[in-house]
């Protein structure tokens, strides 16, 4: 993968080969941080990846790779982002592949298979030259990984998991071998233990290689909906003279091969290879594992459909905007690849306890060795006593506990249309006080639509004849307000007259004469009613809309210049606009309610629309008439009130304005509905305009969060626990290593209850 450029800086990411444990990821980032114009090194034991920063020129990507491996880790350019089943060391018999586990078990079977029929009174065991010869593979051929990986982390300057199996096993090999050459008593060895410590250990690798799998689910289902080729019409197709397109009218290219402005072809069924808008067709989408949207999706001509949404029961062309990295898939993988292999802020504090760890646990481990020789006389006792701490303290547990819960979490979160960009927000969520939102485009529809036509005097014309009168004069305005009318008179079938002479006014409206219809001949203006001001008409036109101003509404008027007969100007019609709220906006606040966080509404409308649209919805607190530039300043006085603690607070928005604001709140969200930079300036990105997704989003990352501290707390618990246990004997070396090796796979199971999720609403 080339690396991704900004301005200043090159980024790269490494797939990083034999990590073990958090101890293995604090040395790759030191080792990454010793090298010039790295800017910043991340590290994820669970993807096993690493994210580089370096200044532009400062370093190249060999001699970055070369430095890993001189750490005594593979590394490679990672080709295939997120995709765990394509990295290094996931081949049957790879060091965590099945075949070394079943392998490793079938020849440790018969060296602690006698252990278990001495309960019934059967004391059978191997001659001790048998079981040296079964354990010796065992030993140096199945377990030479640690061995190398080892010895390359003393060369390193540092420790890690590998290192502590590799001395363990080797005291308990080295022990019985010496009992062996030096006594008949076969009873007295123990081969066994350290033939299946390294049995568990393999196991556990691999189930947590399994375990990783199902964590990056999301990565490869999101991955899997890219087609692998596209049907692009030739130049020469006429839409409307071929109804029927045949395999002659298109060309089967591979998907990189397809450009912006050409017009695929999408039969029923196939997925849809790139974002675009709908020339020619009708069909249902389906969505849903882009949007989180069960329901399949109406699209028409003029409809915007998204790469890798399946398309249902009809023929759809569609003329390509964006494709490759651009397209809105390809940035959903990059969203959930960043949230996947950044760290939590908790994860620091986890990166420097193991740090220190591996150097501590050998230390104690000569400690219990020479204590337990001195006071009990036995040097056979005091090894395996000293060979069970070493085991029982692998930090694998301790490394896999935070970004294990992280990959679950945001996987699940993907699933449903909710993308957490930044693991920070897992922190803050679960101590969220105040939701704020934007309300133009998140709590309403955010395009104007007309509400009612009032007209004056129905005898002359009737409402119908006026809306085709108002529409035709609106044709080719990109106004929303033009916009609006001709979307109502589209959606009641009413065509526009057409009309000649148009012109804008500025700071006024539109004027025209229309060529048909009731007011054929006659100069019309349909313009604001604060221009009217200063006319005669004024107060009549005032009184005929008030309800409407009364509700904050925006309103228009309809001004004829007047006939032959009747020169005076008179109105026609008032004309109000509104934007709607979104229908699932009150059932979203009483969601935020139940979680019993406050809500604020951040608004520039007037204060009477601002609080009818606050009280339809249950909001706690609105503020209204505010300047976009004042929204962060907002937030800043939620989250500091006088005389009160800190309160926590997310920001909930859709546009340029709003980005400040989410960038100053401890949480922002952005509708994917809304702008790029609202979206750049979030932690989370809403994959639908549908704001009850905000509670979805708080409700997985508090669950998130919660995983990440059951995980962290059980792996401390674990070597706290254990350790001094294996030091008093109350644990063997073969019963340490199969705990160490269940401790990891606990962890990453108890991350993998987040795939149960689902959003409460549905």
């Amino acid at each position: 993968m080339s690396p991704t450029e900004s301005s200043n800086s090159e980024f790269y990411t490494l797939d990083i080969g034999g990590m073990t444990c958090a101890s293995c990821v604090g040395r790759v980032e030191k080792a990454l941080g010793k090298i010039p114009g790295v800017e910043a090194a991340s590290v994820n034991l669970a993807t096993e990846q690493a994210r580089i920063r370096t200044q532009r020129g400062s370093s190249s990507l060999a001699e970055i790779i070369a430095l890993v491996q001189k750490t005594g880790y593979e590394a490679k350019e990672s080709s295939v982002r997120g995709n765990p089943d394509q990295r290094i060391g996931k081949s049957f018999w790879a060091a965590d592949g099945l075949g070394r586990v079943i392998l490793s078990f079938a020849l440790s079977a018969p060296l602690f298979l006698p252990m278990l029929f001495m309960p019934f009174g059967i004391h059978w065991s191997l001659s001790g030259w048998w079981q040296l010869a079964l354990a010796t593979p065992v030993q140096f051929i199945l377990g030479w990984r640690f061995y190398v990986a080892g010895y390359k982390s003393v060369m390193a300057g540092a420790g890690n998991m590998d290192l502590l199996v590799a001395l363990g096993t080797s005291a308990a090999y080295g022990l019985s071998l010496y009992i062996l050459l030096t006594s008949s008593h076969a009873h007295e060895l123990y081969f066994e233990g350290s033939a299946v410590i390294i049995c568990m250990v393999l196991l556990g690798k691999w189930l947590e290689a399994r375990a990783k799998q199902q964590t990056s689910e999301a990565i490869r289902a999101l991955q899997q909906l890219w087609p692998e080729h596209a049907k692009v019409l030739n130049t020469n197709v006429d839409l409307q003279g071929n109804k029927a397109i045949g395999a002659d009218h298109y060309r089967d290219l591979p998907l990189e091969q397809v450009l912006p402005g050409d017009k695929v072809f999408i039969l029923p069924g196939e997925r849809i290879p790139v974002d675009g808008v709908v020339i020619f067709g009708a069909s249902h989408v389906d969505e849903s594992l882009l949007t989180g949207e069960s329901e399949p999706v109406k699209k028409s001509i003029e409809s915007t459909v998204i790469g890798g949404a399946l398309n249902g029961e009809g023929v759809l062309i569609v003329m390509a905007q964006a494709v490759g990295v651009e397209s809105v898939l390809s940035q959903m993988i990059n969203l959930v690849e960043e949230a996947q292999t950044q760290k939590a802020p908790i994860q620091k504090l986890v990166d420097q306890v193991s740090a220190v760890f591996v150097p501590t646990v050998i230390v104690l481990a000569l400690m219990t060795g020479i204590g337990n020789w001195l006071y009990l006389d036995s040097i056979s006792i005091a090894i395996l006593r000293a060979v069970s701490v070493l085991v029982i303290a692998c930090p694998c547990a301790l490394g896999l506990a935070t970004p294990a819960a992280i990959m679950a979490g945001t996987g699940i979160a993907a699933r449903f249309g909710i993308l957490i960009k930044d693991p920070q927000v897992l922190e803050l969520a679960h101590k969220l006080n105040i939701v704020a939102f934007d309300k133009t485009g998140t709590l309403t529809i955010g395009k104007p639509r007309m509400l009612a036509l009032l007209p004056f005097d129905t005898s002359i014309a009737d409402a119908n004849q006026i809306l085709a009168t108002a529409a035709g004069l609106q044709l080719g305005s990109e106004h929303p307000l033009a916009k609006a009318l001709l979307v109502s008179s589209k959606e009641k079938g009413i065509a526009p007259i057409t009309t000649s002479f148009s012109k804008g006014l500025p700071g006024i409206g539109i004027e025209g004469i229309p060529s048909s219809g009731p007011f054929a001949g006659q100069t019309l203006r349909l313009q604001s009613v604060a221009s009217l001001e200063a006319s005669p008409q004024y107060a009549m036109v005032l009184q005929k809309a008030q309800a409407y101003f009364e509700q904050g509404q925006t309103v228009s008027v309809l001004m004829s210049s007047g006939s032959e007969s009747n020169g005076a100007p008179s109105p026609i019609a008032v004309i109000a606009f509104g934007d709607e709220l979104k229908p699932n906006a009150k059932s979203a606040v009483d969601a935020l309610h139940a979680l019993h966080i406050r809500t604020v509404m951040l608004s520039g409308d007037n204060l009477s629309s601002a609080t009818r649209v606050g009280k339809m919805i249950g909001i706690d607190e609105v503020f209204a008439q505010i300047m976009p530039s004042d929204k962060a300043q907002n937030i800043h006085r939620l989250q500091n009130p006088p005389a009160l603690q800190k309160q926590y607070v997310a920001m909930i928005g859709d546009g340029v304005n709003d980005a400040p604001a989410l960038a100053i709140a401890d949480v922002g969200m952005a509708m994917s509905t809304g702008t790029d930079v609202a979206m750049q300036a979030a932690g989370i990105t809403l994959m639908r305009g549908d704001p009850t997704l905000v509670a979805d989003a708080i409700d997985i990352s508090k669950k998130t969060w919660n995983k990440i501290a059951q995980n962290l707390f059980w792996a401390f618990a674990f070597n706290t626990i254990g350790i001094p246990m294996a030091a008093l004997g109350y644990l063997s070396p073969m019963l340490a290593g199969s705990a160490m090796a269940l401790s990891s796979f606990c962890v990453l199971s108890n991350a993998l209850l987040l795939k149960r999720w689902r959003p409460k609403n549905r």
